[in-house]
């Protein structure tokens, strides 16, 4: 097949046409998705046995279930994440959270949800219940979030930490919200942190909508969503989806792409193609001449953040609460997870928590069993029932590439999902997408990726969604466009 592009890279003769999706982690699922609603033909290969990506389950053997290898959240903000699941039936997995629950550092438990005054004073009763925080530090912390919605020109260099200090943020409210917050939200430390993706948490999150801030939990292990559910989804709708496919090299000729060869010797071919892999792995797929590119070389200048959890089984009930927040320690956030199989005998008397701990560098330098403890000693000293409970089975995993580092100037790196070749794109969190590394980015980009291959084909279809509107009272006094 020989294909033309005129100019804006249209495919004028499309008789052939097929999407070669090359990863089958959320970003390359997304885009497979919105193709397959327009019915363009899609082959999607995934090096890896199952489905999902960095958002995947594993099979523990000791508690004969499905776990995931890290907790993942959505919220009320995440637009295109909940229309990805609505489209495809996923929605009634998950369930949402009507209230946030913080854990003070004396323990005390503090409820926050959404009051009945508009955005952005929705959350400012909570807010203000805050016992970790005096009086004047809320006034900072008011004048802090006032501050950095109303930024539009920070230095790009700049890290949140020295925006902190600049704007006069006490170090307890640094210390009790921001870094709370902000570390579980991006993954990396506030010195490290670019302002312009924390204002995206805070803003997005927290102030432009009154619903913006809820979160969504799934109710069943990631396995079922996109293994099950989604695969089936998928294949009724004529994708072909194949695992343990790995690529192996991108060939191009010409100025395109013209195959992905499989480490099989396969060579799948297609009119388009989707290069949705991780940012660490997308240069090698190309050949050497091409891997000083400027898109590709800039891929290596991101860096990752590790995530870790802790799985814990206990023989009884210990958590009075669905999650919680923890304002200082080791936990950051804890999280009751539901039994998969209660009606399975092995099942019986089984009580699952997983406590998930972001930004876990320090945590590779320390043994399992000393994270284990202090773990323990933690959820213990707010729940005593912790200790006379029966721990029948635990497991730390770390997942050293979670995300990649929301760096400042790390924005500059990210590649737009067009690639310098007219018929492949770029799909991941890492591409240019507006948003930090999320599942909601990850959606984006394949939606973005989706749209550049349908405007190709001469369909101007929008798949991306809007964000939630901004209320007027939010536009007014904080500089928000709507």
């Amino acid at each position: 097949m020989v294909l033309v592009y005129a100019s804006g890279t249209r495919l004028v003769n499309a008789s052939s046409t097929r999407v070669v999706i090359v990863g089958g982690g959320l970003a390359g699922l997304a885009t497979a998705t919105a193709l397959a609603a327009e019915q363009v033909p899609v082959l999607l290969v995934e090096s890896r046995p199952r489905w999902g990506g960095r958002a995947s389950s594993f099979f523990d053997h000791v508690s004969q279930e499905w776990i995931d290898n890290c907790q993942h959240v959505a919220m009320g903000c995440c637009t295109n994440f909940r229309q990805f699941c609505t489209r495809t039936g996923l929605d009634g997995c998950f369930r949402t959270e009507p209230a946030l629950y913080f854990v003070a550092p004396e323990g005390r438990i503090h409820r926050c949800a959404a009051g009945p005054w508009p955005a952005p004073f929705h959350l400012a009763g909570a807010f203000a219940r805050f016992s970790f925080l005096s009086g004047s530090d809320k006034r900072a912390l008011a004048y802090g979030l006032w501050a950095l919605a109303r930024g539009t020109a920070a230095d790009p260099h700049e890290s949140m930490a020295q925006w902190l200090n600049r704007h006069h943020q006490p170090p307890r409210v640094v210390r009790y919200f921001w870094q709370v917050i902000l570390v579980s939200a991006l993954s990396e430390s506030l010195e490290r942190m670019a302002v312009a993706a924390a204002r995206q948490v805070i803003v997005q999150g927290f102030l432009a909508h009154r619903r913006a801030w809820e979160v969504w939990l799934p109710a069943v292990p990631l396995e079922e969503l996109y293994g099950g559910r989604l695969t089936q989804w998928l294949s009724a709708r004529g994708v072909e989806m194949r695992l343990l496919a790995a690529a192996e090299g991108v060939e191009i000729d010409d100025g395109l792409v013209q195959g992905v060869r499989l480490k099989s010797g396969e060579v799948v071919r297609g009119s388009h193609y989707v290069l949705a892999v991780p940012w660490h792995r997308a240069a090698a797929l190309f050949p050497p001449v091409w891997q000083s590119h400027s898109v590709l070389a800039n891929l290596d200048r991101l860096e990752s953040s590790p995530i870790s959890s802790v799985h814990l089984w206990f023989d009884r009930p210990v958590l009075s609460l669905p999650h919680a927040v923890f304002v200082e320690g080791l936990c950051q956030w804890v999280f009751q997870r539901p039994v998969v199989s209660p009606q399975t005998p092995s099942h019986a008397g089984r009580h699952y928590l997983q406590v998930v701990i972001s930004a876990s560098r320090g945590v590779r330098e320390r043994t399992a069993e000393d994270v284990l403890q202090q773990v323990l000693s933690e959820l213990s000293a707010v729940w005593p029932a912790v200790k006379g409970a029966g721990l029948t089975h635990w497991r730390l995993v770390t997942e050293q590439r979670a995300v990649f580092a929301p760096l400042p100037a790390a924005d500059a790196w990210r590649p737009p999902q067009q690639s310098p070749w007219p018929n492949l794109q770029f799909a991941g969190d890492w591409t240019r997408t507006g948003w930090p590394a999320t599942m909601e980015g990850a959606v984006r980009s394949g939606y973005l990726a989706a749209e550049n291959i349908l405007r190709q084909l001469g369909r101007d279809t929008r798949v991306l969604q809007p964000d939630l509107p901004t209320t007027g009272l939010a536009r007014s006094l904080l500089g928000l466009r709507s």
